[in-house]
């Protein structure tokens, strides 16, 4: 059967957290249920719908900022008291509203993430893991990188606590008291878990995972190995996840699960005869959805999807069929029930253009006086700055609360603008001085009306390091602007992995000198994105990338005194060796440097980069050759004389050239990468080879991969 939803907005509170919107269980079957959710401004607001209007059943007053919002209560029995996380502190209210728990936990950073179940309270900050009972310290884990979500299996069917953590390292770590079980490597960083079907499934042990990459995948937490299940890649380059539900939208007796991304799209996806997840249903909302719940609010009998949004908007999706009255030749009646409402909005919108009317005469009033005060309106950035592994961009996400005028985008480093089809913005470029002022990049986007959301990817070189800003300028008065930095970073196209192959020709970098494990810790997290900025417990760590550009890899092993760095790309080792004894030098630190090279290592970059080039000289071949072959199409009038390969090229050709467009010096990126692998090569043994290049360069316009060999080689 098809899924018809249709779009009901129930009403709008402040900016939204991740998972701080539920629904309280219906009293009975099939009747309304009341929403319940938590904002920035620490209000926790209760309320159900009664003839089309929101009527608030409770509303505390302004607090700490509600990072997380859960359902709890004595296990097996309905769970409809409310537990909110704000700062450090827990505090519970029963549906009614009534405040019945105030825990301040001994944590020294605020709550990120929260499970409730039975007595039991499962609580993590950015790397702290807590288990209380009964507001009783049990369990304590410090863990290697930030905690995205944790969970707990149902304790009533597995009959022991295993709880789980979402790691940004790319790892869900399974918990057995204080210590971890076992770990799990999954594809992207875990953003969210969910019990699958609201219970674990079958076993109890079925857990879903949400990732901020957009992948989606269901594993079973065995007590002696996980069992991966199925996964769905994120073909369609949607959003990362941030929020998971179970609920039976369809009505075929088998719960749908249901998915919300940070790029606004909803998702439903039912199950076949082989427990596979389809794709149902998606609709896309203006900003991203924070939280998800299947249930019934707007009308008894009428099953809905409910999400939150970030600034704040609980919006139904519906099964209730919008109802048109008009009979043949009749003009189109609306049922009462929405005249009413309309005619509410409109007092509503006119009561309110009535008050800004009056209050814009007073600010313009207050503001010619000579005692006149002006204060900068906040506004709440929701921003994500994350590299892509499929194409080996960075994304950054800017989301605003309300409308968007500009954002403007300075560097200064080299940096390219990718085109990107979800972004409506017009961009405007300005002339850049990088030698006197290190502007390499100045951009402005000017966004079309009601823009909340603005999504630009970015190319980065490696090797070329500083800062990005972003200047965003929303549609309020009077104007006002917030900054935004993000550091690219000297191996900005790196990215953590936790399996190398350790049998390719690897080249070796050594420092040895009189610094300490947190002062190397803090060169490699300015070095190289995913690393977490605590230093990891222990006397010595590895950590180890992949360069998602060229796919060569790099182990970095260190500990007071000593790290070594092995990559199997010459230029990494080069990149590494500037830029932390530059950092050395910085601290007046003294440092020993060695190196070993391997000769072999770069024959073998060389090979990984030949598909690469090899595609892209192909690609640029072709695209020449399109405004040629279309003159003679015209001119012939059919294409039966040219040989295949030029009639596929003809009929690919606007796939052909859309693909050339999104690559803006995809080429020369490739060539520079060349460029600098040689000088590397030749800057280990002291040699300079710069006049040289202009050679090189001619090689690989002719390219022919045994001739560059052969030049490496000789040289």
């Amino acid at each position: 059967m098809d899924l018809n939803l249709n779009r009901m907005d129930y009403l709008q509170v402040g900016v939204t957290s991740q998972k701080t919107m539920k629904l309280l269980p219906a009293s009975g079957n099939r009747a309304t249920q009341k929403v319940v959710v938590g904002d920035h401004d620490g209000i926790v607001m209760c309320f159900g719908m009664k003839k089309g209007e929101a009527v608030t059943v409770f509303k505390t007053l302004p607090g700490q900022k509600i990072a997380r919002l859960e359902l709890g209560g004595v296990l097996n029995t309905p769970q409809e008291k409310i537990f909110i996380a704000a700062g450090s502190e827990i505090r519970g209210f029963t549906k009614r509203g009534k405040q019945f728990l105030s825990f301040e936990t001994n944590l020294t950073e605020s709550i990120k993430a929260m499970h409730i179940s039975g007595s039991d309270l499962f609580l993590s900050a950015s790397y702290i893991y807590n288990h209380y009972c009964d507001c009783k310290d049990q369990h304590y884990y410090l863990s290697g990188d930030k905690i995205n979500d944790v969970i707990c299996l149902p304790v009533e069917r597995v009959l022991r606590d295993i709880p789980v953590l979402a790691c940004q390292d790319r790892v869900l770590r399974v918990l057995q008291g204080s210590d971890v079980m076992y770990e799990i490597e999954v594809p992207g960083p875990p953003a969210v878990l969910a019990l699958h079907n609201g219970n674990g499934g079958d076993s109890g042990e079925d857990l879903l995972f949400g990732t901020s990459d957009g992948k989606l995948g269901l594993i079973q937490i065995t007590t002696s190995k996980p069992i991966h299940k199925w996964e769905i890649r994120n073909e369609k380059k949607r959003g990362g996840i941030l929020c998971v539900d179970s609920f039976d939208i369809v009505g075929d007796g088998v719960k749908d699960l249901l998915v919300g991304r940070d790029d606004g799209m909803v998702e439903v996806y039912s199950f076949d005869n082989t427990n596979e997840p389809i794709l149902r249903f998606d609709q896309t909302l203006s900003e991203s959805v924070t939280s998800i719940q299947g249930g019934c609010v707007g009308k008894a009998g009428y099953d809905e999807i409910v999400v939150s949004t970030y600034s704040g908007w609980v919006t139904g999706l519906t099964t209730e069929p919008i109802h048109k009255e008009s009979g043949p030749g009749e003009e189109l009646k609306i049922n009462p029930e929405i005249q009413n409402k309309i005619s509410s909005l409109r007092s509503e919108l006119e009561h309110l253009q009535y008050k800004v009317l009056q209050e814009r005469e007073k600010y313009q009033q207050s503001s010619q006086s000579s005692k006149a005060k002006s204060a900068v309106p906040s506004f709440s950035i929701n921003d994500k700055f994350t590299l892509n592994k499929d194409d080996a961009s960075y994304s950054l996400i800017l989301e605003v609360q309300t409308a968007i005028d500009n954002v403007l985008i300075q560097s200064d480093v080299p940096i390219d603008l990718l085109d990107m089809d979800k972004n409506s913005a017009v961009v405007s470029f300005s002339s850049c001085d990088s030698e006197s002022n290190e502007n390499f990049l100045l951009a402005t986007y000017r966004c079309q009306a009601n823009t909340t959301r603005l999504e630009l990817k970015i190319r980065s070189i490696e090797g070329q390091y500083g800062t990005l800003q972003a200047y965003v300028t929303p549609r309020i008065q009077p104007k006002t602007c917030q900054v935004r930095q993000y550091l690219i970073k000297p191996l900005s196209l790196h990215q953590r992995t936790h399996f190398i192959d350790h049998d390719r020709p690897m080249n070796t970098l050594t420092l040895t000198g009189q610094f300490s494990f947190a002062e190397l810790h803090s060169w490699v997290v300015f070095c190289l994105p995913e690393v977490p900025e605590k230093p990891p417990a222990g006397e010595c760590v590895t950590f180890y990338f992949q360069n998602t550009f060229l796919d060569t890899q790099l182990e970095s092993t260190y500990r007071k005194g000593e790290g070594v760095f092995k990559s199997d790309n010459i230029s990494t080792i080069s990149i590494l060796k500037d830029v932390l004894s530059k950092e050395a030098t910085k601290r007046k630190i003294n440092l020993n440097i060695s190196y070993e090279i391997n000769e072999v290592s770069v024959r073998h970059t060389l090979k990984l980069i030949h598909p690469k080039l090899e595609y892209q000289l192909l690609l640029a071949k072709k695209v020449q050759l399109i405004d040629a072959l279309k003159e003679l199409q015209v001119h012939e009038g059919n294409t039966d004389f040219l040989i295949p390969e030029y009639r596929c090229i003809l009929e690919e050709a606007d796939h052909l050239q859309e693909e050339y467009k999104k690559q803006p010096a995809h080429l020369e990126r490739l060539y520079g990468m060349i460029t600098d692998l040689f000088i590397d090569k030749f800057k280990f043994k002291g040699t300079n080879v710069k006049t040289k290049v202009p050679l090189l360069l001619e090689i690989l316009d002719s390219y022919d991969q045994n001739a560059l060999i052969a030049f490496f080689d000789a040289a």
